[in-house]
């Protein structure tokens, strides 16, 4: 939309007028209205708005003669009109003849579809009057900024695979998302993020979080969010070619405005897309392109809101291996990078903060960002208690993997080596530990790997042939004999679950 632009109602309900004046208030811009065609003609003379909504059905006259007479004045026949009635479709045939006529707003309308046709009227209504006027076909006019080389509806595909898919092709170009109620544009070059732009995002969810050291630029966040097309842009354009305007605090603005653009559109339901080669931004985004990852931005919102965000108490958090993912990382952080590189293996919040010397909101707002691009996989909590087992032994070991399979209650995890045990209680501390006494070095291998542990309420269980006791350690709480299965083991852990 363009900051202030008047906006006319011409509409006798008062109900409507009310919904109407306050919605597209609070969106910024100034609205007029009249209750009847003669105050309505009268305030379209006096202040000559950029869009008028239209009733159809008005004391004494309908919205088509008021049409009529808007288009016999040579100063207001340019301006576009909106219609509106309960009739639809019905009374939208009365304004085949009407070029002024650029849309109809089915009545009852809610306050998004009311904001995201204002939007996409003054958007598109000047050149759609003029077409409409002059006969031209108003795909024509349409096409000639430029048409779509691949589109769809998100079904099957996520807004996620789309930008990677254009990411990893090293697309350039403007990828648009569409909803019922809002439309978001973001700006591509060799398939890195220049800019992002949007019609219909409450502008309160944007300015709402501002961080402290951008608050002096709010009134040019409300312009850029608002005009990214109008002469008041290109006058911060002009600012900021004069050295007028900090360029380094003004692109830190206009990171944090994408971040949160990105974030809405990947936390709301985005039902097509449009991709438009070789599209460019608007002057402002061309002189301070971001040149950022999608993970990037998604992660710097999820930063600024990570006082709202509720991780799942015990989740653990893991690397995602997908076909197609976007490599991409610029404009993360090292300290943030760091963070996803240790995501081999599934890990609480606690031991991902500790090990990254995080504090836990922190990591907990990355680990958000990740996930929202598809980067990290979150596994929730469950009751079945870890249970590592120790054996060196090649051919015992694979036995073990092979015959001990999860249950509801237990899973197993087999480890050969010294290095794997101890990255196991590393990562997640397990219920108990089952570990071979008779191989070579054993003993010393288990005594090690339970001072690196602090938690004592692991279960240290030996595993031994009859007979020798050679091996036994202070710390174990048991000794089984081989050969042992799974029943017989869970009967020890059961016995032992009741002593704890």
């Amino acid at each position: 939309m363009t900051a202030s632009a008047t906006i006319l109602i011409i509409d006798d309900s008062a109900t409507i007028r009310r919904l109407a004046e306050r919605c597209l208030g609070n969106a910024g811009y100034n609205v007029i209205s009249g209750p009847t065609a003669e105050e309505g003609l009268s305030l379209a003379q006096q202040h000559q708005p950029r869009l008028i909504l239209l009733d159809h059905q008005l004391p004494g006259t309908t919205g088509r003669d008021v049409c009529q007479k808007l288009l016999d004045d040579p100063v207001l026949r340019s301006i576009p009109v909106v219609a509106s009635s309960t009739l639809r479709k019905q009374a939208y045939v009365e304004y085949a003849d009407c070029p002024n006529v650029i849309d109809m707003l089915p009545k009852p309308y809610t306050e998004e579809l009311l904001l995201s046709t204002v939007s996409h009227a003054l958007e598109t209504g000047a050149m759609v009057v003029d077409s409409q006027e002059h006969g031209q076909a108003v795909p024509e006019v349409i096409n000639a900024v430029g048409e779509a080389e691949l589109s769809g509806k998100l079904n099957l595909l996520t807004a996620r695979e789309v930008v990677d898919f254009l990411n990893n092709g090293h697309k350039s170009g403007a990828i648009e998302f569409t909803a019922k109620s809002w439309r978001m544009r973001i700006f591509i070059n060799n398939g890195r993020i220049q800019a992002v732009t949007a019609n219909s995002v409450p502008t309160e969810f944007v300015t709402g979080p501002l961080p402290d050291s951008l608050q002096t630029l709010a009134p040019v966040l409300n312009l850029t969010l608002s005009s990214q097309n109008s002469s008041e842009l290109g006058g911060l354009v002009q600012l900021l070619n004069n050295r007028l305007v900090d360029s380094r605090l003004l692109k830190k603005l206009l990171r944090y405005q994408a971040a949160m653009l990105v974030y809405w559109c990947f936390t709301r339901t985005a039902t097509e897309f449009q991709f438009e080669a070789n599209a460019v931004p608007p002057k402002l985004y061309q002189d301070l392109p971001l040149d950022i990852s999608l993970v990037a931005l998604l992660v710097e919102a999820c930063l600024v809101q990570k006082g709202s965000l509720q991780p799942i108490a015990g989740a653990q958090y893991v690397k995602r291996a997908i076909r197609g993912q976007n490599l991409d990382r610029a404009g993360l952080s090292a300290a943030h990078q760091k963070l996803f590189s240790a995501l081999s293996q599934p890990q609480t919040l606690d031991q991902i903060a500790s090990a990254n010397s995080l504090a836990e909101d922190e990591a907990a707002a990355a680990l958000h960002g990740f996930e929202l691009a598809d980067l990290v996989e979150v596994k929730e909590p469950s009751d079945r208690r870890m249970v590592v087992m120790f054996e060196p032994d090649a051919a015992l070991s694979q036995r073990l993997r092979a015959a001990f399979q999860e249950t509801k209650r237990y899973h197993f995890r087999v480890v050969r080596d010294r290095l794997s045990l101890l990255l196991s209680l590393k990562r997640e501390s397990p219920f108990a530990v089952v570990g071979a006494l008779d191989a070579e070095d054993a003993g010393q291998v288990l005594t090690e790997a339970h001072a690196a542990v602090a938690d004592s309420s692991i279960r240290w269980i030996g595993v031994t042939e009859e007979g020798n006791t050679a091996a036994e350690l202070p710390f174990l709480h048991q000794t089984i004999v081989r050969p042992f299965e799974q029943q017989g083991l869970i009967a020890v852990l059961e016995d032992q679950a009741v002593q704890v």
